[in-house]
């Protein structure tokens, strides 16, 4: 029997690992790095029910515009001509508006809390992972009365879609963060939001799954398909060709060249991400974002990750320091009296987040094969959603209902 293959070895990939190893397919992971330190080794960690609007959501737009004038800002696209990056942002464009958050607030949300669900039953299964699973919820942090407003009318919409949101004074903050001052005008606590420690998740994946028979082939990059008909018979790799009785494209950022292969649409951009730990002193004890600066606030005891910023960069992975720079001076904004020290560059992380026009993750059958799954473009939420959209694609791989309806989340929607 020939195996399933899965190309890309970060969190999703290893997720879709899980669950079909559980249905006793055979399976082997492909990737391009050495499946050491990926854009799921450092990112917040965070699972986050509360997040149910799309990365394309009315206002990105202007706020892109304004942001782009400063290397510094959260979110940014480096100017220049380049044709995907142009069609890329056109369907950016025409993904932000009302109609479309209105749609994904359901799907994303009910993708979310059946994630949410299988990491609380991951964690009782293996309560040897220690992958630091802390079910704290998720506290969104202002200092204006913007932001404040917009944080307000999003907690509005969180409960409205049975999803508890507190709005927090400056004084219920303290009871969060007793150890330090925190300058603010006020937050948001998601009490249904946790977070993990993914570095610690993945090695714990990676280590179970080769325990199971598990195959990982990593430094192969995959550069071409042997088709017949409806079928991928087999993928070619920099190291020879490997038969395949499945296969699932899990490439992250990576994933809309792969799919250019195999004659299909799957727009897709890296957005870059930077992160460093730092020593936790004074201690933070909450799970945060810093919502102007749009920093992620990630507790791990005697450890905190700092992270955050949207590069859109293709599939650049050079650091750009004045991104850090950015998150670096956020900190003491927010949390004055914390000893924040500037990270030596060889301990910054970088990842990037596969993000399609609309925000939403492609979760099924390619168009036009009988045999070829995809699961990427989960942008920022890849860690929140891989086990739900693991699950599905094992689902769908044995021809089975799915546990949740895919509308919206077709990889056909850009093809034609």
């Amino acid at each position: 029997m020939k195996p399933t293959l899965i190309i890309g070895g970060g969190i999703i990939g290893l997720f879709t690992a899980y669950f079909l190893q559980k249905e006793g397919i055979e399976v082997q992971v492909i990737d391009q790095g050495d499946m050491q330190t990926n854009c799921s080794t450092g990112n917040a960690g965070m699972i986050v029910p509360s997040h149910i609007i799309p990365l394309a959501a009315p206002g990105m737009i202007s706020k892109g515009i304004s942001w782009m004038f400063s290397s510094k800002s959260p979110f940014y696209i480096h100017p220049r001509l380049d044709a995907k990056l142009l069609k890329w942002c056109y369907q950016f464009y025409r993904a932000s508006n009302p109609a479309h958050v209105q749609r994904s607030v359901p799907i994303l949300k009910n993708l979310s809390l059946l994630s949410k669900a299988l990491y609380q039953e991951f964690h009782d299964v293996h309560p040897d992972s220690k992958i630091a699973l802390q079910e704290k919820g998720l506290m969104m942090i202002y200092q204006t009365a913007a932001v404040e407003k917009e944080e307000i009318e999003y907690a509005k919409l969180a409960n409205a879609n049975s999803l508890q949101a507190d709005i927090l004074t400056p004084e219920d903050i303290r009871t969060f963060e007793p150890n330090l001052e925190v300058k603010a005008r006020g937050a948001v606590h998601f009490p249904g939001d946790a977070h993990l420690d993914p570095g610690k998740l993945y090695e714990f994946l990676k280590s179970y799954l080769q325990d199971r028979g598990v195959k990982f082939l990593a430094n192969t990059k995959v550069t071409g398909f042997e088709k017949s008909g409806n079928t991928v018979k087999a993928v070619i790799t920099d190291k020879g060709k490997i038969d395949a009785e499945k296969v699932i494209l899990a490439g992250g950022s990576w994933s809309g060249e792969l799919a250019g292969l195999l004659g299909f649409s799957l727009p897709m951009m890296g957005g870059k991400g930077y992160s460093f730990l730092q020593e936790n002193k004074p201690e933070i004890m909450q799970s945060s974002i810093l919502t102007e600066s749009k920093v992620a606030v990630s507790p791990y005891g005697n450890q905190i990750r700092f992270g955050g910023t949207m590069e859109i960069a293709g599939t650049n992975q050079k650091v750009n320091l004045n991104r850090v720079k950015g998150i670096f001076e956020s900190i003491n904004r927010y949390y004055p009296e914390f000893e924040a020290k500037f990270p030596e560059e060889n301990k910054i992380w970088k990842g990037l987040r596969p993000c399609s026009p609309d925000g939403l993750p492609y979760i099924g059958f390619a168009p036009g094969y009988s045999n070829l799954l995809v699961n990427s473009g989960h942008s920022m939420m890849g860690i929140s959603l891989a086990p739900a959209s693991g699950k599905i694609i094992s689902e769908l791989h044995q021809q089975r209902d799915t546990t949740l309806e895919l509308k919206g989340f077709e990889v056909d929607r850009y093809s034609n």
